[in-house]
């Protein structure tokens, strides 16, 4: 890890990364090693597995997880590996079962994990020491996270500083209205790169400008942690009305945020006229006008929090030049199809700039291929966010391939 280190150290501050950073496999394999085996990351809203029985399956590098709701209504994490001989206990997506089965032997599981059933394993054989390997995991207002480490970081800092903001939202009476996954070609980083600033976003998003504000203090991240008056006022009228808003950035190096942002006036939700996408509200939020919640936690999930629905995203590295972004669009459970909302009208602005975000990553990706590429200078108007992550990103790198830190392995 010597060049990873190098590199690490000779980073330019205001710039982007060198080129090995997003085209390296080891620099990649690193990645994965250093923090998504590590760090907390977002699994899927609660409201996905709705019933018991109801699973889904994660793929995280080499790691293969299954998340299952109990009969008890609790959600689980277990590694997708049968405990006899390895075979994979869950091959699609997501689906339904009423026993963990293991398709090879049969060994059968219950949904907590407890092995009930393994035929012909002789007299001394003890089920309780066999249960599935568990993944640790949390629910967070309705919000799953899971953590691959042996010893996860401590939880409760992010979940404190973000229970208040999220509890008015009512996520415990959502529903998925619809989930849509595209893989886009390009390095993880890069796709956090370009949701972290909206410089592109005049020439690239014309559905989502329609309610998504160009004011660079909406998207990025202020670099001396100012707030303008006008935003201020914003925060204090959601705070009055009992909607936490105010700007938070905290965790190791700025890891998440939570600020609830005003939307384009007159718009008051992500559609393209503007007005509410479901009549049925999602939450107890007292303004119409309150905007976003727009909450992210590196290096695994962006968040839209609005009045009458959420829209909840997931990042997950898929190779050194692909990454999948799982979209979630989320409405109260007793919000009916072609009554409350119109799934087309719910839908179209976020599919149409989730696909313009793709094919912006994926030609970064191109021109950074290039031998003849080199980092360039952010704009310290419109690219503070950027600058933010790529800090995280740097910073968390080194921290764990510090002497100390390698010794500790």
């Amino acid at each position: 890890m010597t060049a990873l280190t190098e590199l690490l150290a000779r980073r330019a501050p205001g710039h982007s990364l060198e080129r090995p950073f997003y085209t390296d496999p080891d620099i990649y394999r690193a990645d994965l090693a250093a923090i998504h085996y590590r760090d907390w990351l977002f699994a899927l809203p609660a409201c996905q597995l709705a019933k018991p029985g109801a699973y889904a399956r994660l793929q995280i590098g080499a790691y293969n997880v299954i998340l299952v709701k109990g009969a008890d209504g609790e959600i689980r994490a277990f590694h997708n590996s049968c405990r006899h001989r390895g075979s994979v206990l869950c091959k699609d997506a997501a689906g339904q079962v009423a026993k963990l089965v293991c398709p090879y032997h049969q060994w059968t599981y219950e949904l907590d994990g407890r092995l009930i059933w393994a035929r012909d394993m002789g007299p001394d054989f003890d089920p309780a020491a066999w249960s599935l390997k568990p993944v640790h995991s949390r629910e967070l207002c309705g919000l799953i996270y899971i953590c691959l480490a042996g010893e996860p970081p401590d939880f409760a800092p992010f979940a404190d500083l973000a229970r208040p903001y999220l509890e008015v939202h009512d996520l415990g009476r959502a529903k998925v209205a619809h989930t849509s996954s595209i893989v886009e070609n390009g390095n993880w980083k890069l796709v956090w790169e370009n949701n972290r600033e909206c410089y592109h976003c005049g020439g690239t998003h014309p559905a989502l400008c329609r309610s998504f504000p160009l004011d660079p203090e909406v998207a990025g991240v202020s670099a001396d942690g100012s707030i303008s008056p006008r935003l201020q006022a914003h925060f204090d009228r959601c705070e009055a009305a009992g909607a936490p808003a105010q700007f938070r950035l905290a965790g190791f190096a700025g890891q998440y945020r939570f600020a609830r942002m005003p939307l384009q006036a007159p718009a008051v939700s992500y559609t393209m006229d503007g007005k509410p996408a479901v009549r049925r509200p999602l939450g107890r939020v007292g303004l119409a006008d309150a905007g976003s919640l727009l909450a992210f936690h590196y290096p695994s999930t962006w968040n839209h929090f609005l009045p009458d629905i959420s829209l909840t995203f997931r990042v997950t590295p898929i190779g050194p030049q692909q990454t999948e972004v799982t979209t979630w669009w989320l409405v109260d459970k007793d919000a009916v199809e072609g009554v409350d909302y119109d799934l087309d009208r719910l839908t179209e602005v976020w599919l149409a700039t989730n696909d313009e975000d793709r094919a912006i990553v994926e030609g970064n990706q191109l021109g950074i291929n290039s031998p003849a590429y080199a980092p360039g200078p952010y704009s310290p108007v419109q690219e503070d966010g950027v600058e933010q992550f790529v800090d995280w990103y740097v910073r968390t790198m080194q921290r764990s391939h510090a002497p100390a830190a390698l010794a500790a392995e």
